[in-house]
């Protein structure tokens, strides 16, 4: 009898590894050491040519808010809707934005053409210029960036099949009254950077933070959500830190499924309650967690689901689940 290999199967395997290579080498580049093009004021400029001054209102008063969003198969997803976010969160920093919201959306589009990014990340960002260099920028001009690379998984594939582990930051979100917490502002990341690398420097991969008041927020790219044993989904209310996009669309997903979703105030000795819990963000996708601090919980099935519709959601495949 003879016997044969299907060799196409080997011929996606390599072409994913050198996918995965590709990567990884693009990640070990700084990103101001990279080429191809960037949108800089209305015009396509060099990479290396898209530089601003040292002394940078954005720089040194964090008066500069941003947006990320996320190319699948060349098209960015739900691109509308980071834009109107952008303007959003522009219009609350006291910011006017020198372009439409369809200009904006065109210049990402064209963006990503030009740099042929398949599946990456888009960055737009505003900020106020060097015109003034003090706590008042009344007439700073005010600049407008949008850049795109090539990029694969937020957190480690690998460490995401497993359920990746988290601690409780000893960072809080803000009260709400204090900051402009309904956006997405260059300064709110903050305690979001001092909280991640808290994480790491104690083996964990991010950090679960609380709000002023105790309660469950967020992690500290990511909305959060909890399963429990009757197939319930439990979520904090965003009325302190950001309502993600991610977790609007998950919402959706998961209602469609006949899955019910509580929005409430979520204190963390209830974690014990729960038998899983997953971050949604447009960077971390659906990611499962497998632990916070003492709290162990299952990469269950629902979330796997979740998974999946989620991908075939962004990546307009059918879905008959």
């Amino acid at each position: 009898m003879v016997s044969y290999i299907d060799l196409s199967y080997f011929g996606i395997y390599f072409f994913k590894l050198k996918k995965s290579i590709y990567l990884l080498r693009m990640e070990s580049i700084p990103y101001d050491k990279r080429s191809g093009k960037i949108w800089f004021n209305g015009k396509t400029v060099e990479w290396k040519d898209a530089n601003i001054h040292i002394l940078n209102h954005g720089l040194h008063y964090a008066s500069c808010v941003f947006e990320g969003e996320r190319v699948y198969e060349g098209e960015i997803f739900r691109l509308e809707e980071h834009t109107e976010r952008l303007f959003y969160s522009a219009k609350r920093m006291g910011i006017e934005v020198p372009y439409s919201q369809k200009e904006i959306n065109e210049a990402s589009k064209k963006i990503v053409n030009i740099q042929k990014v398949k599946n990456g990340y888009v960055r737009p960002l505003i900020w106020r210029g060097s015109e003034m260099m003090a706590i008042s920028a009344q007439k700073n001009k005010i600049h407008v960036a949008i850049a795109t690379w090539e990029w694969g998984s937020y957190f480690d594939p690998q460490l995401k099949l497993k359920g990746i582990k988290l601690n409780i930051s000893s960072w809080r979100r803000p009260a709400p009254n204090t900051i402009p917490w309904d956006t997405k502002a260059a300064g709110l990341y903050m305690i979001c950077t001092l909280s991640k690398h808290e994480a790491e420097a104690k083996g964990f991969t991010d950090s679960l933070m609380l709000d002023h008041q105790g309660n469950i927020a967020e992690a500290t790219g990511a909305n959060v959500f909890f399963k429990n044993d009757i197939g319930e989904l439990h979520t904090p209310t965003p009325d302190s830190f950001l309502d993600g996009i991610t977790r609007r669309e998950v919402i959706k997903i998961a209602k469609s499924k006949g899955i019910k979703v509580i929005e409430r105030k979520i204190k963390p000795d209830e974690m014990k309650n729960f038998v899983g819990c997953f971050l949604t963000g447009t960077a971390a996708e659906v990611t499962p967690v497998s632990q916070i601090n003492e709290y162990n919980f299952k990469v269950c099935k629902v979330i796997s689901d979740l998974n999946d519709a989620y991908q075939n959601l962004v990546r307009k495949k059918d879905s008959a689940a």
